[in-house]
Order: structure tokens, then sequence, then C-alpha cells
């Protein structure tokens, strides 16, 4: 049998939740879509995952939550995420950090099981000192395929580069390398030789016309005075952006489908398109 799994961009701030409020449950019906993976660390205020909204997601369809960088920068997820095996940090933290880094999923009425796991990439993240995620990959990928040969693995990294690395390292080893963190829908989502479905960066859910998400004068104003003042999430052009994956019985991808799905805003948030809270 095959199954169909869907890796949702990184959900930016209220906006994103309610891209995600708006369209999972009615998509998973439509697209016949067996798991649901989404990108959730900036769905709190655009920085970082609180339990509330973790919570709140999972119930609005996502079966896993993943972090990268800024999976713990609310302090209740520190104590959360130990507890909730359905949200998931960089494997290549350090080993005695709550969380975990992989999650086997059964999926209902099928038998079938597939593997999550998320790393973090080595570049432009100053706070963080991990693992390797290369060499812990394979190793990963390898103890993973013991179980399953339905693997994802979603690479939370800065450069192109390095997300592309990661493909190729990963190529016939995985179902699909998906990457996160640009929040910017590339263009590039494809099948690798052996069989590997891969996009650089699944996008976002949220706004479409903001700078990452966030409202476009904040983020000129800090640029140019260098004063780091509070981003405001903006609600102009909502999409709920992502990357629809069909694997066949092997763990093969066979298709890999991008989506944009657009989302009216809500009619509070029209006139303004920025967000109310400071």
């Amino acid at each position: 049998m095959s199954i169909r799994i869907l890796c949702l961009g990184e959900i930016v701030g209220r906006p994103g939740i309610h891209t995600v409020k708006s369209v999972v449950r009615n998509l998973r019906t439509e697209k016949n879509i067996n798991l649901v993976i989404a990108n959730g660390e900036g769905a709190t205020n655009g920085f970082g995952l609180g339990k509330n909204h973790a919570i709140q997601l999972l119930k609005l369809g996502i079966d896993i939550l993943t972090g990268g960088e800024k999976i713990y920068f609310k302090m209740d997820m520190v104590d959360y995420i130990e507890r909730n095996s359905s949200i998931l940090r960089p494997a290549n933290y350090p080993m005695g950090t709550p969380g975990r880094g992989i999650r086997y999923v059964k999926l209902p009425g099928s038998g079938v099981t597939v593997a999550v796991i998320t790393l973090l990439g080595t570049t432009d993240f100053p706070r963080t000192h991990l693992a390797n995620p290369f060499a812990l990959a394979a190793s990963m990928v390898e103890k993973a395929r013991q179980e399953t040969p339905f693997v994802i693995m979603q690479f939370h990294a800065s450069t192109t580069a390095e997300k592309n690395t990661m493909a190729f390292h990963l190529d016939g080893k995985v179902t699909a390398m998906v990457g996160t963190h640009s929040k910017v829908l590339t263009a590039d989502a494809r099948i690798f030789p052996q069989g590997t479905a891969m996009i650089t960066d699944n996008g976002r859910c949220g706004s479409t016309m903001s700078v990452g998400g966030f409202a476009p004068d904040r983020e000129i104003e800090k640029l140019i005075t260098q004063i780091p003042v509070r981003s405001m999430e903006c609600w102009d052009s909502l999409e709920a952006q992502g990357v629809l994956i069909e694997a066949d019985d092997s763990g093969k991808a066979v298709s890999i489908e991008t989506l944009r799905i657009p989302v009216a805003t809500p009619e509070q948030h029209a006139d303004t398109g920025a967000s109310d809270e400071e």
C-alpha cells in the first residue's frame, strides 16, 4: 500500500495557527493524508512554541510538531516536551536535554509505522553547539530502518547547501528529506535517483506578504536602526504552505507536491494586517 504524508511549513504566530485551523482537517480528507507533520517552533508570537499552542495545534489535526533552534524559547515547553512524545526537538541536542528527536508513529488502520526524525544544522545558530547532524543522521536512519522502511527526515538548517548535502547524504535511505527554517517555499521539490523525496524548504503557514511572517515595517526599522524592537505578527495574504509526499510500500517516494492554500484573513485583522499585540 502507499502512504501520503503532509509536511507543513513553519507555523508563524496566531496567523499561522489560524491557517492550520482553516485547512488541515479538510485537507486530510480531500488528499487522503495518513500523517501530518508541521514545524511549530514559531507558533507562539513567532518565537518558540508554548505548551498551550502545542496542545491546540495537535488538536487541530497535526500528528507531529517539530522544532529547531527556538524549541526551548518558551519555558513551559522545557518541561512539557518531556511529557509529550508528539513534539520533537532536534536529535543532535546533548544527551539529557529534555525531549526526543525521533518518533515512531503507527498509522491507524494500516499497521504501517513511520519514523520521523528531526536534526538541526550547523550554520548560523550561534546559541547552539550540537553534535554533527550528518554523522548522527546516518546512524539514526540505519537504526530506524530496522523498524520501518518509512523514514522522514526533517532538517532544520539555515543554508540551502547544507540541506541539499543532507538530501544527497540520505538518498535511498529515507523516504523524504524536508528542509525547514527559511520559511520560504522553494521551487526544487523533486525525487532523487534512489527514491528520496526532497525540498530545500517547505515554507510557512502564515502571512506571505510579510518578512518571515512578520510585519515588514518593524523588520525594516530593525535593520535601519539596529535597535532590536519586537517583531509583530502579520495577517496579510495568509497561506498554508508545505509538501505532500506519497511513498510506495517499499518506503520509496513516488511523488512530492508543493502546496499553497490561500486562507481568508479574519475580519478583525483585515484592515491593519499587523497584530495588535505588542
